[in-house]
């Protein structure tokens, strides 16, 4: 029996039904919302019905969708009127997918859509440029995009509504998040799982997500699940979820007004007594927060059939409903003018086009308007973090390669001072799937806890109700809320396995879509940046082997717009605390570093590394020995572990062939290897060949899979001496050095490397690579007996 979960009351004031004239009124707003919608996919003129409608009013190209719509513009409608009443801070988001023309719309109506688009105006001229602008080359998306006021969700891509709604709420006590949540939507295993997210929420601190379910039926030509189980099954499923659902059910307007009305009242009133029970009793026992589940027929007011087929209510609404063109049936603009009128429009707008005053009384005032709320623009909110001076944290460093540290686990004490000096309040929070522990980050915990609000039983470490930590076992849950967290004006860190990073590939792409377009719109504020650490990386999976190997995230990331995208290789814990230092302060761009957690040897004292990673790469001196002629070879290297296999390959050719001259140089920000014309962290050709030379042979150590190293350098003057050596989908269970053998990237092979690409070395060349096979063969042999490296390989230090 669950204990943890506190009913709602079981008496509760009843809600005032609605009068006539208020009823009259709504329903006369949600006809002006249809309408507006219904005009955004067919008209580009006559947007009053002044005159007949001729096909010279139609766009050229139907896009859109009709059947998500009016079932959005019913909730938007009553949503503005509980606002209203209870002077509610709210915003709206969107999940079904195409929802545009809902969004776009409502915003509309209420005033904000002008007031961000001035060209847009509140009347005839400004209704035919809306209308004409939707799904029109060089206009608006059919979804709820960045140029939407009150949007923080494109919803271009179903299944993140939920986790971003409850991301928002975090630390935003006064807000509530209207989440709709398409039926097809809900089938998705992200919205699937973000149900759950309800036993995260602090009713204390945290504001409250609203989800509405909404059953329309159908998908794009297919039955949702949801709406063909039971009442009773689902029913049972929302409330095994942990939510309390309210029904909304019917399509008779006048009846479906007095439903939603009363419903939202009830939530309302949970709502508000929830918080109570948390904010003046101290009760934080989990309740059962309120949802509502709207029934309405898809395409609902739209042609009942179509060339006598059923449209309404069935998936043949989804898109557009009427084909209206010269090569359509000519009854179809017919009746395409006939849906138009049964809106009435002339009883909604007045003789210059605006809405009429009694109805624009509807919507709410000011930041009030879901449209204009700041929450909804996050930039407007955004504060800088209270950062603790990074070089307190560093690594002491007597010489390159005399200490070990872990890199991770030296950031985890930075990252512990930013979420103190960031509690109150709160501004600053870690999200991941369980895996903070994991990924050494645990002094994170000296400083808060794991925010938790289900049950809680004796040997359980870290968890209470208002910690700064999230996480849930899931990727998609962590990337939503930080999503969420980010769009509504705070900051944070994602930290996760690299591999498992992948599963929100998707997710990733959405958001730096979001932060390209919203760079292009001048009233959208910056937000603070999407911040990635990968850990638990390729080169150090002893145990978990080849299913825990794959450093392609970052692959997937530069393939998005230069002005976005930024990734980081830090080689050391003092490059990596500079690194996160500057990522937490940036502003609108995605991040990505990448970092061990493993000890490791350290190789810059505080101030070589801060001026390192200013400059982003860097010729080491103290590792080559070229003091300053034109090298015989380059040696580079790019991530924690290829810095380690260079460093020792150095070695080897510096104690065997001292006359060799190599040059040794290291990349942290791995955007420097493009051209300043391609990116603008980009070298210059002058720089990068002053680094690289133009004609000697580069021996490069990646991180990653090395073909991006040869995209990135591909236009350079040297490519063609670049030979580039990472990892190639080769791993098992197997010892860390192991793993470079099998790839190519140890120190043995990157010696080879050079041996073979500089004329010249004659016999002792040869000699040496001999030596070097014969290491490899000693190699496998000793760990096929002893199950670890040899000493000579654990014990290696940099020796100068």
């Amino acid at each position: 029996m669950e204990t943890n979960i506190l009913a709602p009351p079981a008496v509760r004031p009843a809600p005032t039904p609605l009068l006539a004239e208020e009823v009259a009124l709504i329903d006369a707003y949600w006809r002006a919302a249809n309408y507006l919608s219904v005009g955004q996919i067919y008209l580009c003129d006559n947007p009053l019905l002044r005159e007949p409608l001729t096909l010279a009013h139609i766009k050229k190209m139907l896009l859109g969708h009709w059947g998500t719509t009016p079932g959005q513009n019913f909730i938007y409608t009553h949503l503005n009127r509980v606002i209203r009443r209870h002077d509610l801070n709210m915003i709206y988001i969107s999940g079904p997918g195409h929802g545009g023309p809902a969004v776009v719309g409502s915003t509309y109506l209420e005033g904000t859509y002008s007031e961000v688009y001035p060209n847009i105006s509140q009347d005839e001229i400004g209704l035919k440029r809306l209308f004409t602008q939707f799904s029109y080359p060089g206009g608006v998306s059919s979804h709820a995009s960045p140029q939407t006021p009150g949007s923080i969700h494109e919803g271009g891509e179903l299944g993140y509504s939920l986790s971003h709604a409850f991301g928002a709420v975090f630390d935003n006590p006064e807000l509530i998040v209207a989440c709709v949540i398409g039926d097809g939507e809900a089938e998705t295993g992200p919205l699937a799982t973000s149900w759950h997210a309800n036993k995260f929420l602090n009713p204390a601190s945290d504001g409250v997500v609203l989800p509405i379910l909404h059953l329309n039926g159908y998908k794009i030509s297919n039955p949702t699940v949801l709406a063909r189980i039971t009442h009773e099954e689902l029913d049972q499923l929302l409330r095994g979820y942990g939510w309390t659902p309210y029904y909304v059910e019917g399509h008779e307007p006048a009846l479906m007004h007095q439903a939603m009305a009363a419903a939202l009242e009830e939530v309302v009133c949970d709502i508000h007594q929830i918080q109570q029970r948390a904010r003046e009793h101290g009760d934080l026992t989990r309740p059962r927060w309120p949802m509502i589940v709207l029934k309405s027929p898809k395409g609902w007011t739209g042609p009942k059939e179509v060339d006598g087929v059923p449209n309404e209510g069935t998936f043949h609404s989804h898109q557009v409903p009427l084909a209206v063109s010269a090569s359509a049936p000519p009854e179809h603009l017919a009746q395409l003018e006939g849906w138009l009128r049964s809106y009435k429009p002339e009883e909604l707008f007045d003789a210059a086009g605006r809405l009429r005053p009694e109805l624009a009384e509807l919507a709410p005032r000011g930041n009030r308007r879901m449209g204009a709320n700041p929450h909804a623009n996050g930039g407007l909110l955004l504060h800088d973090l209270h950062l603790p001076d990074y070089a307190d944290y560093a690594v002491a460093v007597p010489a390159p390669g005399a200490v070990e540290a872990s890199d991770t686990g030296t950031v985890g004490q930075f990252l512990r001072d930013v979420l103190k000096l960031n509690q109150e309040p709160r501004n600053f929070r870690v999200f991941g799937p369980d895996e903070t522990m994991s990924n050494k980050l645990e002094a994170v915990f000296e400083a808060t806890n794991r925010q938790w609000d289900a049950a809680v039983e004796v040997n359980d470490e870290f968890l209470a109700p208002d910690g700064g930590v999230v996480e849930m076992l899931s990727e998609h849950q962590c990337e939503g809320w930080l999503e969420g967290y980010l769009l509504t004006g705070r900051h944070g860190l994602f930290n996760c396995y690299e591999a498992f990073v992948h599963i929100v590939d998707s997710m990733f792409n959405q958001h730096a879509k979001w932060l390209k377009l919203t760079l292009e719109i001048p009233w959208r504020r910056k937000i603070s940046s999407l911040n990635y650490l990968l850990t638990s990386t390729v080169w150090r999976q002893d145990h978990n082997g080849f299913t825990h190997q794959d450093p392609g995230f970052i692959d997937h990331v530069i393939n998005k717009k230069a002005s976005i995208v930024r990734v980081y290789l830090p080689p050391d814990a003092n490059c990596l605390l500079s690194v996160m230092d500057h990522c937490l302060r940036s502003r609108h761009y995605v991040n990505v570093i990448v970092a061990g957690k493993h000890p490791a040897p350290q190789w810059l004292a505080m101030d070589a590394a801060r001026t390192h990673c200013a400059e982003g790469i860097g010729l080491w001196a103290w590792a080559s020995t070229d003091a300053g002629q034109e090298p015989d070879a380059v040696l580079a290297c790019c991530g924690d572990v290829p810095t380690l296999e260079i460093l020792a390959a150095a070695s080897i050719l510096r104690e065997h062939l001292p006359e060799l001259k190599i040059r040794v140089i290291n990349v942290v920000d791995l955007m420097k290897l493009q051209s300043a014309t391609e990116h603008p962290h980009g070298l210059d050709e002058a720089d990068y060949d002053a680094l690289f030379t133009r004609d000697k042979p580069v021996i490069f150590a990646f991180h990653g899979y090395p073909w991006l190293v040869h995209r990135l350098t591909y236009n350079r003057a040297n490519n063609q001496h670049m030979h580039v050596r990472g990892y190639k989908e080769e791993g098992t269970i197997t010892t860390a050095f192991d793993m470079t053998v099998l790839n190519d990237m140890d120190r043995f092979h990157l010696a080879m490397d050079v041996l073979d690409r500089v004329p010249g070395l004659g016999n002792k060349g040869a000699y040496l690579k001999q030596q070097l096979k014969d290491k490899l063969v000693e190699h496998k042999r000793y760990i096929n007996q002893h199950g670890e490296d040899m000493p000579e390989i654990r014990n290696w230090q940099w020796k100068a």
